[in-house]
């Protein structure tokens, strides 16, 4: 059955589930979109809910049927730890709402394709957050693939050498655990750059890859991961995701084409930002441009982001144009930038490298 037209005159009716660190950055981002209206949040501590609420504008709500059909709710930000993202996801779909989830879409393909077949028999749409997608740097680079500048994308590499201490796992009782996380570094923080070089390089063949904890002993998950990737088109990948260097050096997505040509993005300078608890310090930055003719470009895109990087909060305002897509894709009706298949795509990538890593054999896809 075809979707009926969203009428394009009204914002959309949204709300919030997870009032926790997450939940305040999406509230900021929706306060500042015409496409909608925070009309309700929902958190199972009814006094955080409240509070939240009451800084938003907002009703506030313990359980997220009720909150549906009381607010009239037709779009749902969904904030929750992520092995938690399944049940509100499904409630919301079969109430005919549509449901955008904070990364990783979940901790297992089975709550991916559970979440997806109910999005599916409801008709509504189901979208993931990956916010990076959206950096200036990251879309140039993108242009640059799909228009054939590097030829075809041969060579991909993620290379994450970042930091998470101690109080930040302490911050959460569900942080560090397998039974409450589903994992560590390729579960929270690597799903933004998995999602990047899948997009940059295309479906996987298969991946052999290895996990380890390195210097956190206080937490039960690894904190550094590895990955050698065969894709479909012939091309290769590494992967390279760390949180065991002090204070954090850098995070860099690299695609090397079949005409030698290389485009780059240095996505994080030190560690990556934690929402709630530190902000972006410095801007997104192409890092790498050998296009034939373009070489001279690259100290521009530079400066062209440095200066807009400058101009807003970008701890919200990245997220505010993930989420204003998918608002937007929900009253054209079409599919928003980053779909539920994206986002299940990437709780592929890192169940393959734990199931290689457990193993020690490579994994075909699909898995």
């Amino acid at each position: 059955m075809k979707p009926s037209p969203f009428p394009k005159s009204r914002p959309v009716r949204t709300a919030i589930i997870g009032c926790g660190k997450v939940g305040h950055l999406h509230a900021r981002a929706l306060t500042g979109i015409a496409e909608a209206q925070l009309v309700a949040v929902c958190d199972a501590q009814g006094g955080r809910a409240r509070a939240f609420a009451a800084e938003y504008g907002a009703l506030p709500f313990e359980d997220p049927s009720a909150m549906i059909a009381e607010a009239g709710v037709e779009a749902v930000s969904i904030c929750t730890p992520h092995p938690a993202h399944l049940e509100p996801a499904v409630i919301a779909a079969r109430a005919g709402v549509h449901v955008l989830v904070e990364k990783p879409m979940a901790a297992s393909l089975a709550d991916c394709d559970a979440m997806i077949a109910a999005a599916r028999a409801a008709n509504v749409k189901l979208g993931v957050i990956s916010q990076r997608r959206f950096y200036e740097p990251v879309m140039r680079l993108k242009a640059a693939i799909d228009a054939g500048k590097i030829g075809t994308p041969v060579l991909g590499t993620v290379l994450m050498l970042s930091w998470r201490d101690e109080a930040y796992y302490r911050s959460d009782p569900w942080r560090g655990r397998w039974d409450t996380e589903g994992g560590g570094v390729l579960v929270n923080q690597a799903p933004h750059h998995l999602d990047l070089l899948r997009w940059f390089m295309g479906p996987i063949r298969q991946i052999t890859g290895a996990c380890a904890n390195l210097n956190h002993p206080y937490i039960e998950v690894e904190d550094t991961a590895l990955a050698m990737v065969r894709f479909r088109n012939g091309g290769l990948g590494s992967i390279l995701t760390s949180l065991s260097q002090r204070p954090g050096i850098y995070t860099k997505l690299h695609v090397h084409g079949s005409n030698g040509a290389s485009v780059g993005v240095e996505t994080d300078t030190g560690a990556t930002f934690v929402a709630g608890m530190t902000g972006v310090v410095d801007p997104p930055l192409n890092d790498l441009w050998t296009v034939p003719g373009e070489e001279p470009l690259l100290l521009g895109f530079q400066a062209d982001d440095r200066t807009r990087f400058a101009a807003v909060d970008p701890t919200v305002h990245y997220h505010a144009l993930q989420i204003q897509d998918f608002l937007r894709a929900i009253r054209e009706g079409r599919e928003p930038l980053v779909t539920a298949a994206d986002g299940r795509a990437v709780v592929e990538i890192f169940a393959a490298i734990y199931r290689s890593n457990q193993t020690g054999q490579p994994v075909d896809f699909p898995v």
